[in-house]
């Protein structure tokens, strides 16, 4: 049992490389899976041919000194991989410096030395980025849950906002049918009132001008 802990906690890591928008970015991890997962990618980008492992000795030694962390560069640049890297220089450059630039790769691919042979890496320092790496998950990890917690909060706050602006609402709404019922029935009976008064008011008329018509006569 021992063993199967050991064996799972030194699980072999390799460097893994993609292309995100405008930056090229790397993670020492122990399979595409873990990968794609660190990357937040929402498909198989090695299955669509945007990712792969690479064994470039440079970009490994980057990756296993931080196993687990995703690192980048501006993309299609040969600058070394880091944690917060700027972004490429070349956007947006117009059509005049285009006959000066590919002079300058050019010129920068001829100086380049050969590519060196892939480092190896001893057990010893694979043990120890694993751990590093899934040191780095369980961080991830927790952040992931953090970020979740904070957004199940603001979904309540929101929610129980919510719920009180409209119980105020339908309160407020009810109170106005209320009133406007009493005014109406207010209404209803200043109606009756006015037209008795007006009958009244008729009778008496009909009467007094009959009287000054026999008192003109």
């Amino acid at each position: 049992m021992p063993k199967q802990a050991k064996s799972k906690s030194t699980r072999k890591l390799k460097t893994y490389q993609t292309s995100l928008g405008f930056y090229d970015q790397a993670i020492a991890a122990p399979s595409m899976k873990a990968a794609l997962q660190a990357w937040g990618a929402s498909s198989n980008l090695f299955h669509q041919g945007a990712a792969k492992e690479t064994d470039d000795p440079d970009v490994v030694a980057a990756t296993m000194a931080k196993p687990g962390v995703v690192l980048r560069r501006p993309v299609g640049s040969d600058r070394p991989f880091t944690e917060s890297a700027e972004l490429p220089t070349d956007l947006g450059e117009g059509e005049g410096q285009s006959d000066r630039k590919p002079k300058s790769k050019s010129r920068k691919r001829t100086a380049r030395p050969a590519k060196r042979p892939s480092r190896k890496i001893d057990d010893q320092a694979e043990r120890k980025a694993a751990v590093a790496f899934e040191k780095e998950e369980r961080r991830r990890e927790a952040e992931r849950r953090k970020e979740e917690a904070a957004r199940a909060r603001e979904r309540a706050r929101r929610d129980k906002a919510v719920a009180t602006a409209r119980a105020a609402l339908d309160k407020a709404r009810r109170e106005h049918e209320s009133r406007s019922e009493e005014i109406e029935a207010e209404r209803a009976a200043l109606d009756a009132r006015a037209e008795a008064e007006q009958g009244r008011w008729d009778k008496q008329r009909t009467k007094l001008e009959q009287a000054l018509r026999r008192a003109r006569e």
